[in-house]
Parts: structure tokens; C-alpha cells; sequence
């Protein structure tokens, strides 16, 4: 392996790190993905987690100026084929292999921003904050999936944008306690945290099942190295909604739900044995 190889691999484990020290239900998916996927996807992954952090951990920094250096660096990156930054070195990378769209990346910063900039959503805000946010980062891993084939990117578009939302919107669903005791923010639409009862749970809820009962046709449709791997993020996440649904508002509002990775582990293993006997 020349020099620059080695720093490029170098780059890419530093995400595959990151990853794993971030996402234990991320790394259990990327692993049941094709090997050759492994690496791309945890660049992205990499990429994505950085950016949430800016604007979600650093509270004692001037989170503006550190995103707007971060994304300045981004777009350096992607234009010069080099960063001293191994996690934009490494997204970098696959954007410029796999021609990830540079507006699905300028629309995530902008999310990134929103998180700066806005407390409450309404409908119009909502919306753009989801896209950018959720579906594009599904639209990022389908470039890689569909290696270089337009054809299939397109058709599978849509499905992969409705998986996006479905896990976003879980996470906000998730994290509704945090989310507004930490940093103030309510995501969802005409919901006053202070008076979250059942009513509005049943809206969100219903919303989201739809988004997940669209996104199951494209993850038929995907190749098959990363039929599995998307398959298990999506069960994994329909658990988590399901324990969701299965408690009362008042509950949502008081903890954090969470999934045990010994259940995450067993969901894993079971997907994988269903598949490869064709059960799924």
C-alpha cells in the first residue's frame, strides 16, 4: 500500500471508529451490508455524526462559527480531493467516487443550521428540516448502493427518502424529553411539550407508520449486498417505534426509550437467518 492509500484507509477507519463508539444499531446494520459498502457507509456516517455534534454537544463553544468552518471545510474538501480532517478526508471520498449530489449535502448543513437558529417548527419548516436532516443522508447511502446506476437511484428515491423520515421522526419521538429539556427545541408541528397527551402521540405515530409502510417497497428493490443491512435498520427501528406506541404519553415525556443491545444483537441475528432462508 503507497502513502496516499494508506492515509486515505487510514481516513475511512477513523469513521468506522467513530461509528462504532456513536451507533451500536448503526455498526450491527453496516456490518450485514456488503463488505465493499462497509467502508463508504461509515464515512458518511462519520460525516453526519460530526456535523450533529456541533450543534447538538458543544454548548460552552460559538457553535455557529465552528459549523460554518465545518462546512466551509466540507466543500474545500470535496473541490480538492484532500482534507487534513480524516472524517472529511474520509466523505470526501465517497462523494467524489460514488458523485454524491452536493445539494443533498448542502441541504443536511442547512438542517444543521436550522438546529441553531429555530426552537419551534411549523408544517413548511418541518418538512425542509426532515429532508435535510434524515432523507438526504438515505439518499447519500443509496448513491453508494446503486454504484453509479441512475436508473435504479431514481426509482428507489422516494422509498429511501420515506425510510429517512420514518427514522428521524422516531428519534424525535424518542428523544421529545431532550430534546426540549436540553436544548429547548419541539420538532413536531403544533405539539406544546408541556401538553403532550395521547391525542398528539396518535397524530405523530400515524404519520410516521405511513412513511415506514412506503419505505418497504424500495428496500425490496435494493441490491441485494444492501437488501439485508438496510433491512435490519428498518426492523430495528420499527421495534423502537413499537415500544414507543406501546407506552403512554406521559412516559415518552419522562425518559428516553431504548432498545437492549442484547435485543439489537437477536434482531440482527435473526434477520440475517431469516433471509438467507428466504423467510424474508
Amino acid at each position: 500500500m503507497d502513502a496516499i492509500a494508506l492515509f486515505d484507509q487510514t481516513t475511512l477507519e477513523c469513521s468506522r471508529l467513530i461509528t462504532q463508539r456513536y451507533s451500536t444499531s448503526f455498526t450491527l446494520g453496516i456490518k450485514t451490508l456488503d463488505k465493499k459498502f462497509h467502508l463508504p457507509i461509515y464515512a458518511i456516517y462519520g460525516f453526519v455524526r460530526y456535523a450533529d455534534e456541533i450543534v447538538d454537544t458543544f454548548h460552552s463553544k460559538d457553535k455557529q462559527a465552528l459549523l460554518a468552518r465545518f462546512k466551509k471545510d466540507t466543500f474545500e474538501a470535496i473541490e480538492t480531493g484532500i482534507s487534513l480532517n480524516p472524517v472529511l478526508h474520509a466523505f470526501q471520498l465517497i462523494v467524489n467516487t460514488y458523485k454524491i449530489d452536493l445539494d443533498l449535502i448542502e441541504a443536511f448543513l442547512h438542517s444543521m443550521e436550522m438546529d441553531l437558529d429555530f426552537n419551534t417548527y411549523d408544517d413548511s419548516k418541518y418538512q425542509e428540516y426532515i429532508y435535510g436532516s434524515a432523507e438526504v443522508v438515505g439518499l447519500m447511502c443509496l448513491k453508494v448502493f446503486c454504484e453509479g446506476n441512475t436508473e435504479m437511484y431514481e426509482r428507489l428515491r422516494e422509498p429511501a427518502c420515506k425510510l429517512g423520515a420514518a427514522f428521524q421522526k422516531v428519534n424525535f419521538l424518542r428523544d421529545i424529553k431532550s430534546d426540549f429539556e436540553e436544548r429547548g427545541r419541539v420538532y413536531f408541528p403544533g405539539v406544546d411539550f408541556t401538553k403532550f397527551d395521547k391525542s398528539a402521540k396518535n397524530l405523530i405515530e400515524t404519520d410516521i407508520q405511513k412513511d415506514f409502510n412506503e419505505s418497504l417497497i424500495g428496500i425490496e428493490r435494493l441490491p441485494s449486498g444492501a437488501k439485508l443491512g438496510v433491512r435490519v435498520a428498518y426492523l430495528y427501528y420499527q421495534k423502537l417505534f413499537d415500544k414507543i406506541k406501546s407506552l403512554p404519553a406521559e412516559t415518552i415525556v419522562q425518559k428516553r426509550i431504548r432498545i437492549p443491545n442484547s435485543q439489537k444483537l437477536s434482531l440482527l441475528l435473526g434477520t440475517y437467518f431469516e433471509t438467507k432462508l428466504g423467510l424474508l
